[in-house]
């Protein structure tokens, strides 16, 4: 049910995401949601085909929304082949106009169990060395979720954040980490067409802003906060005034309009981290 919370979802992405089933056909992927959800008494259906809880309040304002915007460095670029967490941060911000400044919640280094590769390295100045006497990952999933619960997961470039921090929950408490979620990339793209790039520094650069201490889990979470807190006054200013409205105003890459679940991760996970 936890995946119905932000709002209806269609048959294939549903599909996708809970069950972990990517490129299903439209047919069977309907055939696999009746039979996952048509006999639950919770969830309905709306008038066009989409899977919503029948006990749905209305979507949030965006002024009582808490946002955590999230930002990790890896050894690699891909949980699924075997990439581990280095570093995790998490800035809060509030919802409200004027709500006060993003805060960093959590930051903690982690110990990947696994050497840190040369290039990443590089990029961010985390060692072997640095991490050597970090605690592993299970030591801080109760910390990291702490920071998340009740909280819209936003990042730049969600899927990677989120990819890495469900396979993580994933490994050690068996978690499925589900919730509303945000890509201020993506967001980005819609409320800021013109511009060639949505990447972090070229969206600070756009706003007035450097990132000090660029390629690190806190600067750059703190980066993406202010960028967060900028597009949403772009929102405001142009009618968004609940959760559901921000997630109708994003667009897939081929710019057509899109259920406000698609951007997940798919991780058939057995139960939710989220209350």
């Amino acid at each position: 049910m936890a995946y119905l919370e932000a709002g209806p979802a269609a048959s294939g992405p549903l599909v996708r995401d809970v069950l972990g089933l990517a490129r299903t056909p439209r047919g069977a992927a309907g055939r696999l949601a009746t039979t996952l959800l048509g006999a639950d008494p919770r969830v309905t259906r709306t008038d066009d085909g989409r899977w919503a809880l029948a006990s749905a309040t209305a979507s949030p304002t965006l002024d009582g929304c808490r946002f955590a915007v999230v930002d990790l460095e890896a050894t690699g670029t891909s949980a699924r082949r075997g990439a581990r967490i280095i570093e995790v941060a998490v800035v809060a911000v509030g919802g409200g106009a004027g709500g006060g400044d993003p805060r960093l919640v959590y930051h903690t280094l982690v110990n990947p169990g696994q050497p840190i590769p040369p290039v990443v390295d590089r990029l961010t100045g985390i060692t072997d060395a640095l991490v050597r006497d970090a605690p592993p990952f299970e030591r801080v999933a109760d910390e990291v979720l702490g920071a998340l619960t009740g909280t819209v997961f936003v990042a730049h470039n969600v899927r990677f954040d989120w990819s890495f921090l469900a396979a993580e929950l994933h490994r050690s408490r068996a978690l499925l980490l589900a919730g509303p979620r945000l890509c201020t990339v993506r967001l980005a793209r819609r409320l800021l067409p013109p511009l060639e790039s949505r990447n972090l520094d070229a969206l600070a650069h756009y706003f007035g802003f450097e990132i000090a201490g660029r390629h690190r889990a806190g600067p750059d979470a703190l980066a993406a906060a202010r960028i967060l807190e900028r597009l949403l006054s772009i929102a405001r200013e142009r009618g968004a005034r609940t959760l559901g409205d921000l997630m109708a105003t994003r667009k897939s890459e081929r710019g057509t309009r899109h259920d406000a679940r698609s951007e997940s991760s798919a991780f058939p996970l057995p139960r939710s981290a989220f209350p």
